[in-house]
């Protein structure tokens, strides 16, 4: 097991942990339980970012080949999705949570389509997820298990990655369309003439 696992896991955790209330948040049905949940996505996305920019800067800070600078090396893959997360995803669940205490009035209060449309915009959960995907890789290198799939896994590894990212954006976009085309005003005239003619 590397030394530098210790800093790791808990960038690793954050993300993880954030990836998953993301996924649950379209399932809120209820305005100030969606309102709870995105002030708590939000809370984590801001310490995985903070997490994610001390390592490389504790690794400037030391001199020669340090603990903090080996977590940091292991950081490079999700550069990226991580970048999208601080300039998209923050924004956004900031919006959300927003307009989710607008209508957090009354516990029961029901969040409307619209607004659980946005919860699945695929720019929240998607960068959260495949952060925390890029974050494997690290993750198995630092607590020594990469030693027992040898060099010749690497490709593989690319394209099991590869395929999982294209998995969860496809995931996202769909549940998205779903609930977007519940908010659609035609389909809302429809259900409610669907309900006049029931209590005739």
């Amino acid at each position: 097991m590397q030394s530098h696992l210790a800093l790791l896991l808990p960038v690793v955790a954050v993300w993880w942990v954030a990836g998953y209330l993301a996924d649950g948040l379209p399932r809120m049905t209820h305005a100030r339980e969606l309102h709870r949940r995105a002030g708590w996505l939000l809370t984590l996305t801001l310490i995985g970012l903070a997490l994610t920019a001390a390592l490389p800067i504790a690794g400037l800070a030391t001199t020669g080949a340090s603990t903090a600078d080996q977590a940091a090396s292991g950081l490079a893959l999700a550069a990226i999705p991580v970048l999208v997360v601080a300039i998209c995803t923050v924004r956004r669940v900031r919006r959300l949570r927003a307009g989710a205490a607008t209508l957090a009035v009354a516990p029961r209060t029901p969040a409307p389509h619209g607004l659980r449309a946005a919860t699945a915009h695929p720019l929240i959960g998607m960068p959260l997820q495949v952060t925390g995907l890029a974050l494997l890789p690290a993750l198995i290198e630092a607590s020594g298990a990469g030693q027992f799939f040898g060099p010749g896994a690497t490709g593989p590894a690319i394209t099991v990655g590869a395929l999982g990212i294209v998995a969860i954006g496809v995931r996202h976009a769909l549940r998205h369309n779903r609930l977007a085309e519940r908010a659609r005003p035609e389909r809302a005239v429809v259900s409610a003439r669907s309900a006049g003619a029931l209590h005739v």
